[in-house]
């Protein structure tokens, strides 16, 4: 196959001189460390469409990821980039370990590099990503000019407070109804509703995992045909019909599979989506029918339910956690412990949206134990015996991440509590914990390790005490 290139000529001034420097970047493939033009020590990752040429106006995406794995949050989003004709870049320099300030001012730069070297359309630049990668891209827009909107996924907005009615853009979310912060993007949603600003909510059955590539692509198109109705760029007919027939066989799809809540959310979307293109008689007739269906009507009711069983659940959470800490309440982990076996009844019960809100409500408390631990261990003097109760915590709503029963043994251990880092250590393998070698290196267990219960448990799971004790 032929190799499909494009050659940008990029001119820039630098020391007084004026330099030429040509770039063949190749179509169709992630182009990796790119470095910005006024930084050897910042970079860019760049994904072109096959059909791109150095001429034009193109839509760009930047994407971004706070954990280090551009390359793979790039090829996530570069199927839909192919489809839709987007270009995609993200900075190779945003961490989650600097602060919100520096990340901003890196995108920013990022930004005008690509803006100045590639024909970008000025109304038609956006930002995304996933996670903690999507409050970023959700924040950019406040902070950074000419950002029409941006795709949000498994994340709500990252600051309410800072939305301006003057500035608004365009946000899409893309959540999984398992997912923690569905109730959050719904909330979310009814705020820029109330701010009037232009927003979509793409809804699919899962938990806090990336999208289907299906989604991807809707959200640029809903960009594109946000871009059409503004005036942007020239309205496409044919391209409006296609998205539309698209989108109505998606909902009857979800229909024939009885997802009667997720059809009607994207119905409801439709009519906003097309309302400024062609006639939506026909298909608001289609959701009035929708709604009137007794299976909706039940589904419907059964969520509201769960919604409102939800949010009083949460409530405790936060509150008997906060207090528990407070009061290094050791004496109800076995409520806590009751409340995770109340969850697993709702997650393997018949309802379905109580399954969905069990599984939300244990990945609420897992983020809000591990929020305090963040906090707990970021400290100057960091609070052991806090730690060791969210550790303790962690073993009960998240048991077979065996770093917590260490964290437990360990620090126990420095306080030469042996009875408690024996238990923990006795649940960690039983629960087939196998890394011998962790154990053996394991921070202040030094004393733990040469006593005959240690020895003793280690020989009976591993077949190999380090210690013999005999006795004359």
């Amino acid at each position: 196959m032929k190799k499909s290139y494009v050659l940008l000529l990029i001119s820039f001034l630098a020391f007084n001189f004026i330099f030429s420097q040509e770039l063949f970047l190749k179509k169709g493939t992630i182009i990796e460390s790119i470095a910005l033009r006024d930084s050897v020590k910042e970079s860019f990752s760049l994904y072109l469409p096959t059909k791109f040429e150095n001429k034009g106006q193109w839509p760009v995406l930047f994407v971004f990821d706070t954990k280090g794995n551009v390359k793979e949050t790039l090829a996530k989003f570069s199927e839909a980039a192919e489809s839709e004709n987007y270009i995609l870049a993200a900075s190779n320099n945003i961490s989650d370990t600097l602060s919100v300030t520096n990340n901003v001012l890196i995108a920013g730069r990022m930004i005008s590099d690509v803006i100045s070297i590639l024909p970008i359309h000025k109304n038609q630049i956006y930002t995304g990503g996933f996670g903690s990668g999507g409050k970023l891209a959700n924040l950019l827009p406040i902070f950074i000019k000419n950002i029409e909107g941006a795709v949000s996924s498994g994340a709500p907005l990252a600051n309410m407070e800072l939305l301006a009615t003057n500035n608004p853009f365009h946000f899409i979310g893309i959540i999984g109804k398992e997912d923690f912060n569905y109730l959050r993007l719904l909330s979310d949603e009814k705020i820029l509703n109330r701010f009037k600003f232009p927003n979509n909510l793409i809804v699919f059955d899962g938990g806090n995992k990336w999208p289907d590539k299906v989604h991807l692509r809707k959200a640029l198109k809903l960009f594109t045909l946000s871009a059409m109705a503004k005036g942007h760029i020239k309205k496409d007919t044919a391209y409006i019909d296609a998205a539309y027939s698209e989108d109505l066989d998606y909902v009857n799809k979800l229909k024939n599979d009885k997802k009667m809540l997720i059809a009607d959310r994207a119905l409801s979307e439709m009519l906003t989506v097309y309302r400024p293109h062609k006639d939506i008689s026909a298909l608001k007739n289609v959701w009035k029918e929708h709604r009137k269906d007794k299976l909706y009507r039940s589904l419907k009711r059964n969520e509201n339910a769960a919604f409102f069983k939800e949010a009083l659940l949460k409530e405790d959470y936060a509150y008997y956690l906060e207090e528990d800490l407070y009061a290094y309440n050791y004496n109800n982990l076995g409520w806590w412990n009751y409340q995770m076996s109340e969850l697993n009844k709702f997650i393997y019960g018949d309802s379905k949206s109580q399954q969905q809100m069990g599984k939300r409500l244990y990945a609420y408390v897992n983020a809000l134990i591990e929020d305090y631990i963040d906090t707990t261990t970021s400290e100057k003097e960091i609070d052991d015996e806090a730690f060791i109760l969210l550790s303790m915590l962690k073993t009960i709503t998240e048991p077979m991440n065996y770093d917590y029963y260490l964290n437990v043994i360990s620090l126990s251990s420095k306080y030469e509590d042996y009875g408690t880092a024996l238990f923990y250590l006795e649940e960690a393998l039983k629960k087939n914990f196998k890394n011998r070698e962790r154990l053996d290196k394991l921070e202040h267990a030094a004393l733990l390790r040469i006593s005959p219960e240690y020895n003793k448990l280690i020989e009976e799971y591993f077949n190999d005490a380090r210690y013999k004790t005999t006795v004359e």
